[in-house]
């Protein structure tokens, strides 16, 4: 699209007239501002860690790109003194002044942030596209903009003196972005609303913004959406096949260990399988030994679980998968090895980043699941979908498929909940829901168990799941 059409370069005459206006008085207003977007950038701090590849589209002084610690990080705005100001206060930092509308650049960036910014813009799914050109399948567009609910207010406020002033807005809903963002070849990852309480009352804000803000029904009244959202992820099926690694956990699982070996299908370029024996009494671990030599046509390794706990035998597999693609594999066979295959397409079309089998939406087998085990996992998926902003049907279900690459980022970034999770499930759906992954669920027919007995404890275990709830809400949710 040419923007040289009257009406578009008056519109942009007319903000950029307004915003290097703005840029003069930029101290009165901050006066104003200054809890708000303090409480922007608390949020932004917990979605975009320090050390990444940064470009802010509309960064007026530069504050916000500066307080995010990239480690490579651009500013781009229509306002020349908006510019100016920020070249002049974040040397460190590279700042454009040109029109999103008209941007071109060579460079590729993890993150890309538009704050209270597409309220602004002429074509907003113009600009969505225009930021393909320098992002990959990877990278993360992270926008915040104003609640329509909060029009009126805000221009009451305003001409009080209290805010600073804005020329006509776009005044989107989440629809509206959502539409646009799919239009420009960009899906949504998650959305959710922050901030009810924009000014600082002592106490009171952060019980309103950390909390109430986040439950239904009093987030409607928020005064601003987050999205987080990626470009289309389908290029990632390229014509090189990765090499697909299965870690199978199996403590006291001898009579299924022929098979698995017989059952895990071949997938991508090559597929190991990672047995992990943990602390078995029915001699497992001899089991697989003396398997493997009959299987030698398959690439199968073994090791002794040092640890204990299923969330241990996984870390230890991970370590040494010398794959791509990793898949946990339950060694009672509840879930059919014939369905992998199913989680490796997913991953490997870009379609997901992070996929997850579900048991609850196909019938179950009558033993597979018991009643009061069933109703709890019910209860925690509904629980974990509120939490991670991505439905998750089935928090439990054991297998569980990712790119190493992301899984290694899951360990980098792992201090921030620590370890907690003697399963692994959760260690790895807070990881990848941190990381801001594509979450899809694939639905599996859950089988009774041919060999053996559950290792789970309903209740010891679920209580475990109900602290680790709780612990979400501290270090997910209410931030």
């Amino acid at each position: 699209m040419e923007y040289n059409s009257p009406d578009y370069q008056e519109y942009q005459k007319k903000h950029i007239a307004h915003w290097d206006q703005i840029a003069v008085g930029k101290n009165k207003w901050g006066r104003f501002n200054r809890y708000y977007h303090k409480r922007l950038l608390d949020v932004m701090r917990f979605i975009i860690p320090p050390g990444h590849r940064i470009i802010e589209i509309g960064c007026g002084g530069g504050d916000l790109l500066a307080s995010l610690e990239p480690s490579y990080g651009v500013g781009i705005d229509f306002s020349k003194e908006m510019i100016r100001q920020a070249k002049e206060n974040h040397p460190d930092l590279h700042f454009v002044h040109v029109d999103a509308h008209e941007l071109k650049l060579k460079d590729q960036f993890d993150f890309v942030i538009f704050s209270d910014v597409v309220n602004e813009l002429w074509d907003v799914q113009a600009v969505f596209q225009k930021i393909l050109d320098f992002t990959t399948p990877q990278s993360r567009i992270v926008i915040n903009f104003y609640s329509r609910l909060w029009e009126l207010p805000l221009e009451f406020v305003r001409k009080l003196g209290l805010a600073k002033p804005l020329l006509l807005q776009n005044w989107l809903t989440v629809e509206d972005i959502n539409g646009l963002l799919s239009l420009a070849d960009c899906e949504v990852v998650k959305n959710w609303e922050e901030i009810i309480c924009p000014i600082r009352i002592p106490v009171m804000d952060a019980l309103i913004n950390r909390f109430i803000a986040k439950i239904w029904p009093f987030k409607i009244l928020a005064l601003t959406h987050f999205m987080v959202a990626k470009p289309c992820s389908t290029a990632l099926n390229k014509p090189e096949l990765p090499k697909v690694s299965v870690i199978v956990p199996a403590r006291n699982e001898a009579g299924n260990i022929q098979r698995i070996l017989e059952n895990v299908p071949d997938m991508g370029a090559q597929t190991e399988l990672i047995f992990v024996e943990g602390g078995s009494t029915d001699d497992t671990y001899g089991v697989i030994e003396r398997a493997m030599k009959n299987y030698f046509h398959r690439e199968v390794k073994l090791f002794r679980q040092t640890g204990k706990g299923k969330g241990d035998a996984v870390r230890l597999g991970f370590s040494h998968a010398s794959g791509d693609i990793l898949m946990i594999l339950d060694a009672d066979l509840t879930v059919p090895p014939k369905d992998l295959p199913r989680f490796y397409a997913a991953l490997h079309s870009g379609k997901a980043e992070f996929v997850n089998g579900v048991r609850l939406v196909y019938p179950m087998e009558k033993e597979a699941m018991r009643f009061l085990n069933l109703m709890g996992n019910k209860f925690f998926s509904l629980a974990f979908s509120w939490l991670l902003g991505q439905p998750i049907k089935d928090t439990l279900c054991g297998t569980k498929v990712l790119w190493k690459k992301d899984y290694e980022r899951i360990v980098a970034n792992r201090s921030y909940f620590g370890d907690f999770d003697p399963f692994g499930d959760f260690d790895l759906l807070f990881g990848a829901a941190k990381l801001n992954l594509k979450i899809i669920e694939i639905p599996i027919r859950y089988r009774e168990r041919m060999y053996g007995t559950t290792n789970i404890s309903r209740w010891s275990h679920g209580w475990l799941l109900l602290r680790m709830v709780f612990f979400a809400l501290k270090r997910i949710k209410f931030i």
